[in-house]
């Protein structure tokens, strides 16, 4: 038995078809089981369930799930799906057509933030970014 928690997302309605939407932005990533009520997927092996039942979408920013980022390519396939029917925010915050918040950051991100020569200079330049471009804030750290 695999006792692991893993989040569970209440959706007005449409909670199949916002688990195939991630698991159409995500590789490696799969409808597990689906019922009329509920929905399990995986995305890269993290277990998630949508269901149907809520009132309304109450998503807010409260809630937001970090997608870390190897290189520019990602972070612009991820931000371009998240936004191409949701919103853009600043620093690398988006929502998508849900309503979900996403943090869409580069994996460099911990490393200039975690060195004090850096950090301001990392902050400053995404401060002013919506989207994270890595090549303005590898340039603002030299």
């Amino acid at each position: 038995m695999n006792s692991a928690p893993f989040p569970c997302l209440w959706f007005a309605e449409g909670a199949k078809e916002a688990a195939e939407f991630y698991c159409e932005i995500f590789p490696n990533s799969r409808i597990v089981s689906s019922n009329p009520m509920a929905t399990v997927f995986s995305l890269k092996n993290q277990s998630y369930m949508a269901l149907n039942g809520a009132q309304k979408n109450n998503f807010n920013e409260g809630v937001s799930f970090v997608v870390t980022c190897a290189d520019q390519n990602e972070i612009d396939h991820y931000w371009n799906a998240f936004t191409s029917e949701g919103e853009e925010g600043k620093c690398g915050w988006c929502k998508d057509k849900y309503g979900i918040s996403w943090q869409v950051v580069p994996a460099q991100l911990g490393q200039w933030m975690g060195n004090p020569q850096t950090a301001p200079k990392a902050m400053y330049a995404f401060m002013q970014m919506k989207k994270f471009d890595i090549a303005v804030i590898e340039k603002a750290v030299l």
